[in-house]
């Protein structure tokens, strides 16, 4: 289960990993907690939709397909109103998720939960230096508060059975990885689209960073392998056609670069129940490590996709 704020989150943070794991044959499921009214529009080609149907129905349409795209099985809306940024107007409205009551959001999620039963639940951090949205912010109170509430019998004894998620990962974007990228654009000669994101801070274009093979930095503990399924990535990103345009960085990093530059999505490893297993470097590669009893099973159909794909990637447990 992943909780994002808005939709288009599932599709910039960690979608490949998705991808990866639905194609392996776990149930995928989404919650988004707000329906990204507040969003700019930022193609002006859906515009004219936009007038006529409204953001949410857009947004909403984008959501549904980028979810088909990587492979989700399910997706709940938590039914908030998108908060904006401090200082708006929209983000005074008592609807409004950052607004919320906490115990309240949390009780819908735990119903979600409990009803869905995930293994592994992906959330934000609570680290908001480089984007502190409020509805991010928000996401991770009410993420971590339904994590432990879910669990609890005595917790929203209306909302189902409790059931103990083993593990939970904050989604990141390493620095690491944008470095290696920045500068692997920079080596051929191609402006970079992730210049005017580094110059936002003196002195990070300049720090030095490790290769890929470097253990694990900066707190993270989890990296996913997702070079066989940029494509997913990418049409995921794709269907959000209002808010990534087509020259958004999401869009103009080549696939061939990352996978060969940096073909990983990186992860916090927030809670475990479990003992989990890291390789040589310290690094974990498989988010179901340490999960008893589990065994890949690949929806009908793809079994020589996983047979290709696990020779290519010998990360990957097949049954953990």
């Amino acid at each position: 289960m992943t909780v994002h704020a808005h939709p288009d989150d599932e599709a910039s943070k960690g979608s490949g990993t998705i991808a990866k794991y639905a194609a392996l044959g776990a149930r995928a499921v989404l919650v988004t907690c707000t329906g990204g009214e507040a969003g700019d529009v930022i193609n002006p080609t859906v515009t004219d939709e936009i007038a006529a149907i409204g953001m949410a129905a857009v947004r909403e349409a984008e959501l549904e397909a980028s979810c088909q795209a990587l492979g989700y099985e399910s997706l709940h809306m938590l039914g908030y109103h998108d908060s904006g940024m401090p200082g708006t107007e929209v983000n005074a409205r008592p609807d409004n998720f950052a607004n919320a009551d906490l115990d309240e959001a949390t009780g819908r999620l735990v119903r979600i939960i409990r009803a869905e039963r995930p293994q592994v639940l992906v959330t934000y951090s609570d680290r908001h230096d480089f984007y502190p949205h409020p509805d991010h912010i928000k996401t991770n109170q009410v993420a971590m508060a339904a994590v432990a509430a879910a669990a609890d019998a005595d917790r929203y004894p209306d909302a189902g059975l409790p059931h103990e998620i083993s593990k939970v990962y904050y989604v990141e974007f390493s620095i690491q990885m944008i470095l290696l990228l920045h500068r692997a654009f920079l080596e051929r000669n191609v402006p970079s689209p992730f210049s005017e994101f580094l110059e936002r801070i003196p002195g990070l274009a300049d720090l030095e960073v490790d290769g890929i093979d470097a253990p694990p930095t900066n707190g993270l503990t989890t990296r996913i392998n997702i070079g066989g399924f940029l494509a997913q990535r990418r049409a995921s990103l794709a269907a959000h056609r209002s808010q990534i345009p087509d020259d958004s960085f999401f869009l103009t990093v080549p696939d061939e670069l990352v996978a060969e530059v940096y073909p990983y999505e990186d992860y916090l490893r927030a809670q475990s129940v479990v003992a989990v297993s890291v390789d040589e470097r310290g690094w974990e590669t498989d988010v179901f490590s340490g999960i008893d009893g589990l065994v890949w099973e690949p929806t009908a159909g793809l079994e020589a996709l996983v047979e290709a794909f696990t020779s290519m990637d010998p990360e990957i447990e097949q049954s953990s």
